[in-house]
C-alpha cells in the first residue's frame, strides 16, 4: 500500500463525499486536489476522465473515475476481506441495488434538486423533488426494522447514499416524517472514521 492517492473533487459533491468516507474508514491516507467547473473543463483534467466529471482517483499509475466504481475498486483493493462489499451472490446484488439507485433516483431527485437550488443546474425542480419523495418513502419503508441498506451491517451501499440524503434540505425536500431514514442517518454518521460533508454557504 505505498502507492499514492489523490483525489480530484469539490467538497460540496456527495459524488465526492461518498469516496472520501470510504478513504476515511478504510484509513487510507489521499491527496485531496480541488476541481471546481474551470479545472474539469481544461485539457488537463479531460486526460484524466474525458468526460469531465468528479470525482477521479488516482492510485499510483491507475486512474479510477465514476464514484460508485471508486467505491468498488477501494473495497477490492484495500478490504478484500472486509465487509464494505460483501462477496456473496445475494449480499452483492444488494448492494448493485442500492448503487444503481444512487446513480438513479437518488441522482435525480435529491442530489438535482439540490444542484437546481443552489447552482441553478439545468432540470426541473418539481420533478426532482418529486422523485425525492418517492425515494425518501421507499428508503423509510425499506429501513423499518433493519439497520443499514443492503445487509446487517454498514457497505459502501450507505455510503453511496448518505450525503444526498442527508443534505436533501437544501435542494428544498425535506426530512421530516422519515423516522427511520433519520435513525438511519445517524448511524452512519457513527460509524468509525466517519467525516462531514461541507454544508454549502448559500442560503
Amino acid at each position: 500500500m505505498t502507492n499514492t492517492i489523490t483525489l480530484h473533487g469539490t467538497p460540496l459533491s456527495g459524488h465526492v463525499h461518498r469516496v472520501k468516507l470510504l478513504l476515511h474508514m478504510l484509513e487510507l491516507p489521499y491527496a485531496f486536489v480541488e476541481a471546481g467547473a474551470d479545472v474539469r473543463a481544461s485539457a488537463a483534467f479531460r486526460a484524466l476522465n474525458p468526460l469531465g466529471q468528479i470525482p477521479v482517483l488516482q492510485d499510483g499509475e491507475l486512474t479510477v473515475c465514476d464514484s460508485n466504481a471508486i467505491l468498488v475498486y477501494l473495497c477490492k483493493r484495500y478490504a478484500p476481506e472486509g465487509n464494505w462489499l460483501p462477496d456473496d451472490a445475494a449480499g452483492a446484488a444488494s448492494v448493485q441495488r442500492w448503487l444503481s439507485i444512487a446513480a438513479g433516483e437518488l441522482a435525480f431527485g435529491p442530489a438535482n434538486a439540490r444542484a437546481i437550488a443552489l447552482w441553478k443546474a439545468p432540470g426541473d425542480p418539481a420533478r426532482a423533488g418529486a422523485i425525492a419523495q418517492r425515494l425518501l418513502g421507499f428508503m423509510e419503508t425499506h429501513l423499518a426494522g433493519r439497520a443499514f441498506l443492503a445487509a446487517e451491517h454498514a457497505t459502501i451501499a450507505d455510503l453511496a447514499c448518505y450525503g444526498y440524503v442527508a443534505h436533501a434540505p437544501e435542494g428544498g425536500v425535506k426530512l421530516d416524517g422519515y423516522p427511520a431514514l433519520h435513525a438511519w442517518l445517524q448511524r452512519v454518521e457513527a460509524l468509525p472514521g466517519f467525516v462531514p460533508m461541507s454544508d454549502s454557504p448559500l442560503p
